[in-house]
């Protein structure tokens, strides 16, 4: 079993109680935009991440981590890309491929709105954890967290805080 912690949208911001969720987890993962690298640099410091990069990081960012990460975790085969929309409005950028080849688990960051929805057509779990940055429109800095086991995803919780 694999305690992940799921988060996106950080935009350079990283503080100590992120960092407090961090610990718990036994990996992170990142959906893209992370801003700066001391971001991940400090979750690294912690534990082991996984993350692609977003529309706003920078040649720094996208020389150290992909577009795309596809790779299984725990039996869970997981996509994780920074804009790749949700059930019936994939990005077009993907939208083919994850038709021809689906992962049981597809996570995407870009929108700051958390969202968890099936793709029945797919038979998929479509994951967006929001945003954690101070950066943008959305009133709430939220991630998600949740277990991989056997094949399975469960045990999901919404983190919050105010922004």
């Amino acid at each position: 079993m694999k305690k992940i912690l799921l988060m996106s949208d950080t935009h350079s911001y990283m503080d100590d109680t992120i960092l407090k969720h961090v610990k718990q987890a036994d990996e992170v993962w990142h959906a893209g935009d992370i801003g700066d690298l001391k971001v991940t640099d400090s979750i690294k410091s912690l534990k082991p991440l996984r993350a692609v990069y977003g529309n706003i990081d920078d040649e720094k960012v996208r020389l150290e981590f992909p577009l795309d990460n596809r790779f299984v975790c725990e039996g869970v085969d997981v996509w994780i890309t920074h804009i790749g929309g949700y059930p019936n409005r994939y990005n077009v950028r993907i939208r083919e491929s994850i038709k021809e080849n689906p992962p049981q688990l597809f996570i995407s960051g870009h929108s700051h709105i958390l969202k968890v929805m099936p793709d029945k057509k797919l038979n998929l779990l479509h994951m967006n954890p929001g945003a954690i940055g101070k950066h943008g429109f959305h009133k709430a800095r939220t991630m998600l967290r949740f277990t991989l086991e056997n094949g399975k995803i469960e045990n999901l919780e919404v983190i919050e805080f105010k922004k």
